[in-house]
């Protein structure tokens, strides 16, 4: 078992550990906020890929709004850093899907992605119009969503940075879709748990789970790392567990 303390701040990336900070401070400000019960095993975890020290450190709470609010850093070796983070609304409130993800090899950063995903059919129209009106940074590499992205909205961002002030946009965009989404889960009534809304929202976050899990890559190097029964445990109870039924 590794502290999670020990891979927080060791050889990361400068927006490994901005992002990290801002998304913690953000979650400070739900209201709620409380850790969820999760085997110990599943929280701080080392192993070996490739020859190589894998060390994964898991932060899990909930809160009023949310079922699950996930933020993950992954450290492989001197080489890989990998930086996770989504945060799922309880189906009975009208609220999207915020979901970050940020990839650095030894050559920099090669992917960062983060969108305000829509839970039920479409996003709820003050995010529909707000998100229209927020001035979206120009990125020089914009990359390609991958076959199961359906799921994200006309407004993800999945680029690859090429600069310090590309980092600092996307740290910028970030912090904007945060701020959206806390400001406005606070004054976001609930729906009756048997509600048709409700029941929407849980049909589509099955389905933002179920496409997520279609990412190969995540599996097999947990599979590698560990086995593979692990790393099916670790996506279906961690990563991307299914929400309960609004109804129960």
């Amino acid at each position: 078992m590794l502290p999670s303390s020990q891979i927080s701040g060791q050889g990361l990336h400068p927006l490994v550990l901005s992002l990290t900070d801002l998304i913690r401070g953000w979650r400070t400000k739900l209201p709620e906020v409380m850790k969820l019960d999760v085997a110990p095993e599943l929280l701080a975890i080392g192993g070996q890929f490739e020859g190589q020290e894998l060390f994964i450190s898991n932060e899990l709470h909930r809160s009023k709004g949310f079922r699950k609010l996930h933020l993950e850093v992954a450290k492989l070796g001197a080489g890989l850093q990998v930086l996770h983070c989504v945060f799922f609304p309880d189906p009975r409130f009208d609220l999207p899907i915020f979901g970050i993800d940020l990839v650095v090899t030894s050559t920099g950063i090669s992917a960062a992605i983060v969108d305000l995903s829509p839970a039920g059919e479409n996003l709820p129209c003050f995010f529909q119009e707000t998100l229209e009106k927020l001035s979206k940074p120009c990125f020089s590499d914009v990359r390609a969503l991958p076959a199961w992205g359906s799921i994200f909205s006309p407004f993800v961002c999945f680029i690859r940075p090429v600069c310090l002030e590309e980092e600092k946009l996307f740290f910028d965009l970030v912090n904007s879709y945060l701020d959206l989404l806390i400001s406005n889960s606070s004054i976001t009534s609930p729906d009756s748990k048997d509600s048709a809304a409700s029941i929407t929202r849980y049909k589509g976050q099955m389905l933002y789970c179920l496409q997520q899990k279609r990412n190969d890559k995540t599996r097999s190097v947990l599979a590698k790392a560990f086995n593979p029964q692990w790393a099916d445990r670790y996506i279906e109870e961690l990563l991307f567990d299914n929400p309960l039924p609004p109804w129960t």
